[in-house]
């Protein structure tokens, strides 16, 4: 039962965030914007964490995390390994492809993928900052990108909070930290905590790059090739001859 419980407030967390970025792009702007290319790379190169596992039975000791080994790039590897099965695995690059076009629409491709790069690094220094010394707040068990992409989904809902241009886009903004600072002191939930940390950088950088960020540029100058034509020519079917 608490693992079940676990996984739910997990899952409700990351649907709650991800509900807090279509209100914040606009859900019926979707169309009208550029194909996210930088999400794109980064959802190819989990998959492509995938494929190199199930080709190389040593991926994972290679790659992860695991403090009692060594090796300057595992930091980075072991977010692109998956541990959690193949329902895990699914889940968290599914999420990790939605969040990182929300966040890129938003934040624009290179600061989105600094944020996605602050979600990997910062973490285990933000717990040795604080003299957290009883197990990281990153949610990893030593591979997976959902620690990342939790902390990516709450820099969006950090953004709503400062746009706040309706009572509920405040409510699902706020609801966004508080669910998983609850998380993290009834559960020890790591993906609870990492929101709260991107929560919080997603308000200082709103706030001091606000002239950097410029999310509404697909709709005043709407870009070549969008979404809801990518949608339209994958949608057709080709011409049988007569």
């Amino acid at each position: 039962m608490g693992a079940m419980l676990f996984n739910v407030t997990t899952a409700a967390l990351m649907v709650l965030m991800l509900n807090g970025g279509l209100a914040l792009v606009g859900q019926d702007t979707v169309g009208r914007r550029r194909i996210p290319w930088a999400a794109v790379g980064l959802t190819a190169i989990a998959l492509a964490g995938v494929v190199t596992q199930l080709c190389w039975s040593g991926a994972m000791d290679a790659f992860d995390s695991d403090p009692s080994k060594s090796g300057w790039w595992r930091v980075v590897t072991s977010v692109f390994m998956q541990n959690g099965g193949f329902l895990g695995g699914a889940w968290n690059i599914a999420t990790l492809a939605v969040i990182a076009a929300l966040a890129e629409w938003f934040w624009g491709g290179p600061l989105m993928v600094g944020l996605f790069a602050a979600g990997i690094l910062l973490p285990e220094h933000i717990d040795a900052l604080f003299g957290q010394t009883g197990g990281s707040t990153d949610p990893r068990n030593f591979a997976g990108s959902s620690g990342a992409t939790y902390f990516l989904a709450a820099t969006l809902a950090a953004a709503l909070l400062l746009r706040g241009r309706e009572r509920k886009d405040v409510l699902l903004a706020i609801a966004a930290p508080v669910l998983g600072l609850g998380m993290w002191l009834a559960q020890s939930n790591g993906h609870g905590m990492v929101t709260v940390y991107g929560f919080v950088l997603g308000l200082l950088v709103r706030t001091l790059g606000g002239r950097l960020i410029h999310p509404d540029r697909d709709l005043r100058r709407p870009p070549r090739t969008t979404m809801a034509a990518l949608a339209g020519f994958a949608g057709r079917r080709p011409r049988q001859a007569d």
